[in-house]
């Protein structure tokens, strides 16, 4: 009897179905995310992307680290990855505690950490702007390629679709950002729960 074995069953299910072999490995639409390990995101499902399409990177509190960018490397220059989009989360765990929490409650276990860096995120706008910056002035990539959109205000809900940070960050524009709770809705989006529906306009 092992821990895994429901994950083994599902896996050979899963086999049996597979219907996606004909997929190459590179990034059909181009794109990388780079978002939290939170169980509660779908970046996929909530992007509107398909397995294949786009190459996710995924950490505690969705932080650029060396390792993120080592990793973005070989996506851009061997796996088609022609645009990052960083994308936080509201609720976010790492929002939550700082480095010195974290290196408190494993000492409380007997484990010290302080020589790990956690990244946590006690201001996550700041922290947003910091990570852009660094895919941005890396000169490891081709510039033009950093996307991000801060969390939303409405809780236990993933960030929904970019608003592009940087305006001279060519050949990508700005689309409309999608706005939701009580916020007067942009043109061209609407919450159905607090707005009517609003026709897009040019």
């Amino acid at each position: 009897m092992s821990a895994f074995d429901d994950l083994y069953a599902a896996n050979a299910t899963f086999a049996k179905e597979f219907g996606t072999s004909e997929l190459t490995g590179r990034a059909a639409r181009g794109l990388a995310v780079v978002t939290c390990m939170d169980s509660r995101i779908d970046p996929l499902g909530l992007l509107g992307l398909k397995p294949g399409d786009a190459k996710i990177l995924r950490n505690a509190g969705a932080r650029v680290t060396d390792d993120v960018l080592r990793t973005l490397v070989l996506a851009v220059y061997l796996l088609g990855v022609e645009r990052v989009l960083v994308m936080a989360h509201t609720d976010c765990g790492m929002s939550k505690v700082t480095d010195e929490d974290v290196h408190d409650l494993t000492e409380a276990h007997g484990v010290d950490t302080r020589m790990l860096d956690f990244h946590t995120v006690p201001d996550q706008a700041a922290a947003m702007r910091h990570d852009l910056t660094r895919i941005r002035s890396t000169p490891f990539l081709p510039p033009g390629h950093a996307g991000g959109r801060r969390p939303l205000r409405r809780p236990h809900r993933p960030a929904v679709p970019p608003t592009r940070t940087d305006e001279h960050a060519a050949p990508y524009s700005r689309p409309p950002t999608p706005r939701c709770g009580t916020d007067p809705p942009q043109r061209g989006f609407s919450c159905p729960t607090h707005h009517p529906p609003l026709r897009r306009t040019r």
